[in-house]
């Protein structure tokens, strides 16, 4: 059989190479002579970098020390591929596993920018950045004063870094904004959040950020402030991704949004892996109603179509399991507990490799 195995990160437990090397090794245990394809996958979010970097072994990988989102020194990995286009991912500037403490109203996407601009700086002709993953909600706006960017409150001052911030902004000034690579830039999204209201960047993500309701009110007035000045869409599906990042980058710097997971497997080249598979192997954190959303297994169920067997491993599976999906595997119920599962990831993913194998071998 002709098996490929394309799992997102386990968010904080075990990256997507690393899950695919384990569900692998678990399939080959009990199936030894098939032919198994290792292409893990992200959606924009953590682990996007370690999928480009594991996909395409001829990239070369670039680090850069930068402001993390608490103005504390971080070092980031970015990718260059041999067409110039550069790969970064924003949750290793700027995430929010990079915080010391929580800083809801002062926290900024400064890191990204510095990443883009030494990528830049290295001849980087087309950027490709992973969103996801931001400790800020500042609208993208720290990233861009990395690029060159200037805003100013009403007595010319400029802003301090942070969203909340924002709501002081009256000038935006763009004269030494960098411009945009040739070859474009790419956002990569995994959420179809707009950038302002109920639905947007502050109410929804920002109380993941430590952000207590008047902090959400107040980053979700200072954003729509920026959008005032701004213009764009701050409507657009996924510009709310980031904490704003992706409405701020595509309105300021010409940038498109893209679904994160349907690009990255485009990009890594999933179709032609695909194209004479019998079996897929996919995963993450959790599997749900959501990961049919825009997420990397859900938009692995959508390619993998009717003829090609696809099995689940998930750290939780939980609600019903739709048809589409051959077998699914919980590393919990494998390992009797959440803390087990957690504790050795990888000897469970190797297990529900085996456990998938024989399931998916069956007539």
């Amino acid at each position: 059989m002709r098996v490929v195995v394309a799992p997102d990160s386990f968010k904080g437990s075990i990256t997507a190479d690393d899950a695919a090397r384990a569900l692998a090794r678990g399939w080959l245990a009990h199936r030894p002579g098939d032919d198994v394809r290792l292409l893990p996958l992200a959606d924009g979010g953590e682990g996007t970098v370690d999928a480009f970097a594991a996909a395409l072994p001829q990239a070369e990988r670039r680090a850069a020390t930068v402001p993390g989102p608490d103005g504390r020194a971080v070092t980031a990995a970015w990718l260059l591929l041999p067409d110039g286009t550069a790969v970064l991912e924003l949750a290793q500037s700027s995430g929010l596993p990079l915080m010391a403490a929580p800083d809801p109203l002062g926290a900024h996407t400064y890191g990204l920018g510095a990443v883009a601009r030494a990528a830049l700086d290295a001849g980087a002709t087309r950027l490709v950045v992973g969103l996801g993953g931001s400790a800020s909600t500042d609208g993208g706006t720290g990233a861009l004063r990395a690029l060159g960017l200037r805003l100013r409150d009403a007595q010319g001052r400029d802003l301090p870094l942070g969203g909340a911030a924002l709501a002081d902004l009256a000038e935006i000034d763009a004269t030494d904004l960098l411009p945009v690579p040739p070859g474009g830039v790419q956002l990569l999204v995994d959420v179809t959040a707009p950038l302002t209201g109920p639905s947007g960047a502050a109410a929804v993500y920002g109380p993941q950020k430590g952000a207590g309701p008047e902090d959400v009110a107040l980053l979700d007035r200072a954003l729509r402030r920026f959008a005032e000045l701004a213009g764009g869409d701050p409507d657009q599906p996924g510009a709310g991704a980031a904490g704003g990042t992706a409405y701020g980058l595509a309105t300021l710097w010409d940038t498109r949004i893209a679904p994160g997971a349907p690009a990255i497997a485009a990009l890594v080249g999933l179709a032609d892996a695909l194209a004479d598979a019998d079996v897929l192997l996919t995963g993450e954190g959790r599997f749900d109603a959501t990961s049919l959303t825009g997420k990397v297994v859900g938009s692995l169920l959508d390619a993998a179509g009717p003829t090609i067997r696809v099995g689940v491993a998930a750290g939780q599976v939980t609600g019903p399991v739709p048809a589409s999906v051959s077998a699914a595997v919980s590393l919990v119920e494998l390992a009797g507990s959440v803390d087990a599962a957690l504790d050795i990831p990888a000897s469970w993913l190797t297990e529900a490799g085996t456990v998938l194998a024989d399931r998916l071998s069956r007539p």
